[in-house]
């Protein structure tokens, strides 16, 4: 059995995983683990709040507050692994692109020493669309939910819109 394949079954992907199946990078790149991948289902993306953060420089100085928007691009952004692992297509230079993003609601701060679990579900696909509903949590509290649909492509695809997820 290889190495991928036990990774696979596992459902987990680290780090050097996600970077084979999404194209972010520092300082973009905002998940650091994806857990209890179930393909076609769900999974639970993972994100240490650091205070080294970029964004907390300027997100506030005083009272460092993760921003919103970053919370749902983390959201996106475990949904494209999950999509990537469902499909087999690791290594395939696949891009994501956000088409939707509705029902958005911030419950509670994320701060600096959070431990972010980002749970997404698909709740429907048809061909290389997805549609996902999203739920961060900290400590098991609510901190932000969203639906959101996105359109897997290839990176050489012209015909793509939306925008990067």
């Amino acid at each position: 059995m290889t190495s991928e394949a036990t990774e696979t079954e596992t459902g987990v992907a680290d780090l050097e995983r996600i970077k084979r199946m999404i194209p972010h990078r520092d300082p973009f790149l905002l998940i650091d683990r994806v857990e209890q991948i179930r393909n076609g289902e769900s999974a639970i993306g993972i994100k240490h709040v650091s205070i080294d953060e970029p964004y907390f420089r300027g997100h506030f100085p005083a009272e460092p507050v993760m921003p919103g928007v970053l919370i749902v691009e983390a959201m996106a952004q475990t949904a494209g692994v999950l999509v990537v692992e469902t499909l087999g297509m690791i290594d395939q230079d696949l891009l994501v692109y956000f088409m939707t993003v509705d029902n958005c609601r911030f419950r509670a701060k994320v701060v600096p020493g959070d431990l972010l679990e980002l749970h997404v579900r698909v709740t429907r696909s048809r061909g290389m669309v997805f549609r996902f509903a999203g739920r961060a949590k900290v400590d098991g509290k609510l901190a932000a939910e969203a639906e959101f649909s996105a359109m897997i492509v290839d990176k050489d695809d012209k015909r793509r819109g939306g925008s990067g997820a």
